[in-house]
């Protein structure tokens, strides 16, 4: 049997009630890796951190490399953030993951559907069915065994979210069936940000390029070029990326 893991994480809130004008788009994002390739990550990213930081305790975000908060003040010197950028790229751009993104375009979203429904089990629905595509295509015949890990969120949102999981695992969706589900989805875990999950960090580190491309494909965008090849193709096309409505 092979491993492999699905790690979630988002960019945007995915309330609908209220949201910024400036930032009308929800995302939720998934990397598909396998163990070997996990742990390739997770070599490369701690050597990363030791490098720069030695033993200080350092989780990748976007926000805060961006801001240049949270320990990485270190940015400020144009020396390491030059040597930051140019070996973070280099492992983000590596064949070792793949990406299944769904992005909520809220404001067409509200005037087809209303404010009622949850935009971030639909978009774990979406992604659910496109990882199941993307390891028939790779199975070759091979038992595949799939663990999800989402970061936490709160536990009103936490306990909401399993429960949908689990009606998926159940039911299906209108595309996947159950046990086409169950054949993959084998384990489901939630872990805080401050539990220094690797896979998490690259999740999140693919999900606001990408969201800032979907708004803006002509903008440039240097870390969306950086990881566009590892979003998941299927015919010829971006199977990976949905963008909803």
């Amino acid at each position: 049997m092979e491993r492999y893991y699905l790690f979630l994480d988002e960019c945007g809130d995915p309330s609908l009630s209220t949201f910024n004008p400036s930032f009308p788009i929800f995302t939720l994002c998934g990397v598909i890796i396998s163990e070997e390739g996990l742990k390739k990550i997770e070599g490369d990213i701690c050597e990363l951190k030791r490098d720069l930081w030695g033993e200080k305790r350092i989780i990748l975000h976007s926000r805060d490399i961006r801001k240049c908060e949270k320990g990485f003040e270190i940015l400020f010197d144009l020396d390491v953030k030059a040597r930051f950028y140019e070996r973070l790229n280099r492992i983000m751009s590596s064949e070792d993951y793949t990406i299944i993104v769904c992005s909520i375009l809220k404001e067409s979203y509200i005037r087809r559907y209303g404010k009622l429904n949850d935009v971030y089990a639909l978009s774990l629905s979406f992604i659910m069915e496109r990882a199941v595509f993307y390891l028939d295509d790779i199975s070759n015949g091979k038992e595949i065994c799939l663990k999800t890990i989402i970061e936490k969120r709160g536990k009103k949102e936490d306990k909401a979210l399993a429960a949908y999981y689990d009606a998926l695992l159940s039911k299906g969706t209108y595309w996947v069936t159950a046990q086409r589900i169950k054949n993959y989805f084998k384990s489901f875990e939630m872990r805080m940000k401050k539990d220094d999950v690797i896979g998490l960090q690259i999740a999140d580190l693919v999900a606001y390029p990408i969201t800032r491309h979907i708004m803006d494909e002509e903008a440039v965008n240097l870390a969306y070029d950086i990881i566009k090849s590892n979003i998941y193709h299927r015919g010829g096309k971006m199977y990976g990326l949905k963008i909803f409505p």
